[in-house]
Order: C-alpha cells, then sequence, then structure tokens
C-alpha cells in the first residue's frame, strides 16, 4: 500500500502509460493490435485463457484480434452460399499455410496425391520436405479422375490439388475428386490461390479445406504476405495447433492490409477476369504463339467444367486472370519474349495490380526438371502472364511488340 501512494519514478512512469481510451462506438477499420502480449487482470485469468478454459488473448504468435479479423473475413466469403461459416487460420505467408496443413495431417508412412500440374514450392515442399519425414507423393493428372483413383491406397491421407492449376490452367473437378476422398477416407485440400472467393468457393463443391496464398489476390496489391486456410471447425483446430508449435504467425500489421484488400477484391477481380478473357482470345490469334492456356478459351480442356463451376457476373463466366503463353521456339524463345516486354513486369508473385509475368521453367516452377515439367503439361518456352488492372489493348500492343521476332 505504501509502494501505492509514493510518486513513481520516472521510468516507471514512461513505461506504464495511461491505457488507450475506451469506446462505445465501433470503428469502420479494424485495429490493428500490434502487440506481442496481452495483460490479464489476475493470474488466474492467465491461466484460464492460456489453458484455453476461457476466451480471450494471451500472445500473438498464438492468436491476435487483427489477425482473427482477417481470417473470419476470409471464412465469410469461403463460405458465402454454406449453412454456417467455416473456420479459418491466417499464416505468414502461403508456403506456411499449405506446410501447415500437410505437417497436421500427413504423418510418417502416409501417402499424399498430388496433381503434376502444381506450384514448385509445393512440388518441392512434397518432394524434398515431405518425403524426409516418410511422407509419399504420387504426382498425377489430377483431371482424369480414374488416374487418381487408380494410385489412391489404404494410406492415402491428402487428396491435393488447385483449382485453377499454376501455371497450366487446368480447372480440377472438386465434385469428382471430393468423391474419392470420401470414398478413401482421405482429406481433399484445394489450393484455390488463383480462383478467390469471387470466381470459386471449392467448400461448397466438396473440399475439405480451402488454402490461399493471400499475397496474391486476396492483398491485391503486391505490398504484403500472407496465408490462410479454411475448413471445419475440427479441421482447422488441428492446423491452428500445427501453427501454434511451428510458429508461422501472420503479423497484426500484415493482416490488416490482407482484410482491407477482401474489401476491393469483387471489383478488382472482376475487372481482372474480363481483361484476361480479351488478353487470351487476342494473343491466341499471333502467328508467334504455339498456344495459350486460359480457361475462358472454348478449346481449354477445363473450359465448360470451368463454365458450370465459376462464378459468372454481368460480364460473364469468370474464368480467373491467370494467361500463360506458349511461343514457337522453346526455352530461348520464352525468355526472349519474357524479356522484351515493356508494360508487363517481370516479377515474381501475381494477383496485384500491375500485369506480371514470369519464365516459368526458369523461375516459378525452376524446381522441375525437365522430365517433371513435361508430365505437368509446362513446355519449356511457357511464359504466365498475372493480368493486373491496366488497359486490356495496352497489354496486348506490349505482347504483339514483344512477340516481334519470334516465331517457327
Amino acid at each position: 500500500m505504501e509502494i501505492a501512494r509514493r510518486q513513481l519514478g520516472e521510468n516507471t512512469r514512461a513505461v506504464h502509460l495511461p491505457p488507450p481510451p475506451e469506446t462505445a462506438q465501433r470503428p469502420v477499420a479494424t485495429p490493428i493490435y500490434r502487440t506481442a502480449t496481452f495483460e490479464f487482470s489476475s493470474a488466474q485469468e492467465y491461466a484460464a485463457v492460456i489453458g484455453e478454459q476461457m476466451p480471450g488473448y494471451v500472445y500473438s504468435r498464438i492468436d491476435n484480434p487483427t489477425v482473427d479479423a482477417f481470417a473470419r473475413a476470409v471464412a465469410a466469403l469461403e463460405g458465402a452460399n454454406l449453412p454456417r461459416w467455416p473456420a479459418a487460420q491466417a499464416f505468414a505467408s502461403g508456403m506456411a499455410a499449405i506446410s501447415g496443413v500437410f505437417l497436421a495431417f500427413a504423418r510418417a508412412g502416409g501417402h499424399v496425391v498430388a496433381s503434376t500440374a502444381l506450384y514448385g514450392g509445393t512440388y518441392s515442399l512434397l518432394r524434398n520436405v515431405m518425403a524426409r519425414f516418410g511422407v509419399e507423393t504420387d504426382f498425377v493428372d489430377i483431371s482424369d479422375l480414374g488416374a487418381v483413383r487408380a494410385v489412391t491406397r489404404p494410406a492415402t491421407r491428402i487428396i491435393y490439388a488447385e483449382t485453377i492449376a499454376n501455371p497450366t490452367t487446368a480447372v480440377a473437378d472438386i465434385k469428382g475428386l471430393a468423391e474419392i476422398a470420401r470414398e478413401r477416407g482421405a482429406l481433399l485440400v484445394i489450393d484455390s490461390t488463383l480462383a478467390p472467393p469471387v470466381v470459386c468457393r471449392p467448400l461448397e463443391h466438396g473440399a475439405d479445406l480451402v488454402i490461399h496464398s493471400a499475397t496474391k489476390y486476396i492483398g491485391g496489391h503486391s505490398d504484403v504476405t500472407g496465408g490462410v486456410v479454411t475448413g471445419s471447425l475440427e479441421l482447422i483446430g488441428q492446423i491452428r495447433a500445427t501453427r501454434i508449435d511451428t510458429g508461422g504467425s501472420l503479423s497484426p500489421d500484415d493482416a490488416f492490409q490482407l482484410r482491407r484488400g477482401l474489401e476491393t477484391l469483387p471489383v478488382r477481380v472482376r475487372r481482372q477476369c474480363a481483361t484476361a478473357s480479351v488478353f487470351a482470345a487476342t494473343v491466341a490469334k499471333h502467328p508467334a504463339v504455339a498456344y495459350v492456356d486460359y480457361p475462358g478459351l472454348p478449346t481449354h480442356t477445363g473450359h465448360e467444367l470451368a463454365r458450370r463451376m465459376f462464378d459468372a457476373g454481368p460480364e460473364g463466366v469468370r474464368f480467373g486472370a491467370i494467361v500463360t503463353v506458349t511461343p514457337y521456339g522453346g526455352r530461348e524463345a520464352g525468355l526472349a519474349f519474357a524479356s522484351k516486354l515493356r508494360l508487363a513486369k517481370a516479377a515474381a508473385s501475381l494477383g496485384g495490380t500491375h500485369t506480371l509475368v514470369s519464365h516459368v521453367a526458369s523461375t516459378t516452377h525452376r524446381q522441375l526438371d525437365d522430365r517433371a515439367l513435361a508430365a505437368a503439361g509446362i513446355d519449356p518456352g511457357a511464359v504466365r502472364f498475372s493480368i493486373g488492372l491496366e488497359d486490356s489493348e495496352d497489354l496486348i500492343s506490349d505482347a504483339f511488340v514483344a512477340l516481334e521476332g519470334l516465331g517457327r
């Protein structure tokens, strides 16, 4: 009591500043809880919250209000047409989210069936990391349901595919894959990074878990990194436990930016999809182009499946905004094409306001050798375009100038 009465020292006063004011009014923007730890009224409350006997926040590696606000927002969009919203967990990156799923559900002696047309980072995780822990993976053409069924076995724990494959733009038959997963007692995990919830919501088609690299369309401005997983409360609870133990937690500042990105997601993606459709159809006619991969093209093998599964608006079906252009001439032609572009930027990632390009074999899928590239249906000359918010005429002109001098 005597200590409480006396004047505190200057150092103590500086550390113990008055708390921020409480307000009965709700903020319109999401508050950022930029704190590593939270204070309790008693040691008993601290023990109860950290022991999950009562709700609350202890430490931001475990949970943080801003991060939870972002995760719940994604769950609301992914579960828009479900009886109840799913649960969600946010991670520091898309690969942290993917790793979290495999670490939560794959065990030594377990088996994974994954698409041959797979993002290079995921391919490397399965081949080079999970294999060290005794998890075996078969890579198959995920569009061939017979092939998927043929390679599953009693030890199969996960069937893994991308809604729109990176970079081939192959479209996964989520309902068909879900049936196989249920038959085999496996989880169907869908990476829907290239098809955000305003294009497709895999949970509505039978997926157990949906992953996004939130760095891409969800963030939407190439200025933040994050990942998120949605699914049932039971499954997400296991993923949360793995995230806490492995430490791949999202920061509150990044969570704020990602949640803010969700507010403009429909506006941005509608525009990007519409531009991509015009770009793909026009560039496919250039004599230097061997072929273009884009689900919106009637010649695409997954076109009709995409029409049935993807959302439509006044502008038509949204087929995504990834267009992969393969010029004649192989690897050197692809590198030359990507290097000659001036408006489209040679840069990593996708889904932002700028159109970005990658020569696939030397960048995003550098982990695949020529045999693996062929198995995935990727030509060594393929160039992936992530269509941004520029005018379609300008992007087409840029591509045509870059294609000059290339050809058979």
